[in-house]
């Protein structure tokens, strides 16, 4: 992959309980791709993922920054790794929230794949959206104002969304894309 992220900053948000390659995957497509990368979250030290089809504790990964800390100016885009608990926990915390609120304000480029989206319903920011999610979150985003789809994919004005794990070699690429074009007017389209 081109190092086209060069000068680039990338916030990742989770908390425990994170899908292990929802987060390493695109880690390495972004680090690769020569972005600098911080894992910012709602607990100070480490996080833990979650193997969810052992129902096991996965990697462990150290924190940078807490949300409560962080900045969306400091950044040039966010990504949303899935797992069932990390977005149920980071849309419980208010500073999780208005960190990734903070993204779309700014046109900021955002990825969330998997259940990372719930965070995005939480922020009151899948109005007027198509994106894609884990099925069993597709009620929440329509309940949200968005256009849920059954896609590998979808891009929407600079938020890249996807289903599953299943889905991380489109989702790391349009990633690496979305965040190499920069900020898109369009992302702010949906605050009120």
């Amino acid at each position: 992959m081109a190092r086209d992220l060069q000068g680039k900053k990338v916030a990742f948000l989770a908390t425990d309980t994170y899908e292990e390659s929802e987060l390493k995957k695109p880690w390495q497509a972004l680090e690769e791709a020569g972005a600098e990368l911080e894992l910012v979250s709602i607990k100070e030290g480490e996080i833990t993922a979650l193997n969810e089809q052992e129902l096991k504790p996965g990697a462990i990964h150290p924190v940078d920054k807490l949300a409560s800390e962080a900045r969306a100016d400091d950044y040039d885009a966010l990504v949303l790794p899935g797992g069932v608990g990390n977005p149920d926990k980071l849309r419980m915390d208010p500073d999780a929230v208005e960190f990734v609120r903070a993204f779309f304000e700014a046109g900021k480029p955002v990825g969330a794949i998997c259940h990372g989206p719930w965070t995005i319903v939480e922020a009151d920011m899948a109005r007027g959206r198509t994106l894609t999610s884990f099925p069993s979150i597709k009620t929440d985003i329509r309940n949200a104002g968005g256009e849920w789809v059954d896609e590998e994919v979808v891009v929407d004005g600079g938020l890249v969304t996807s289903r599953t794990p299943d889905d991380l070699p489109a989702f790391c690429a349009k990633l690496v894309e979305e965040i190499c074009e920069g900020e898109h007017a369009a992302q702010a389209r949906s605050v009120a």
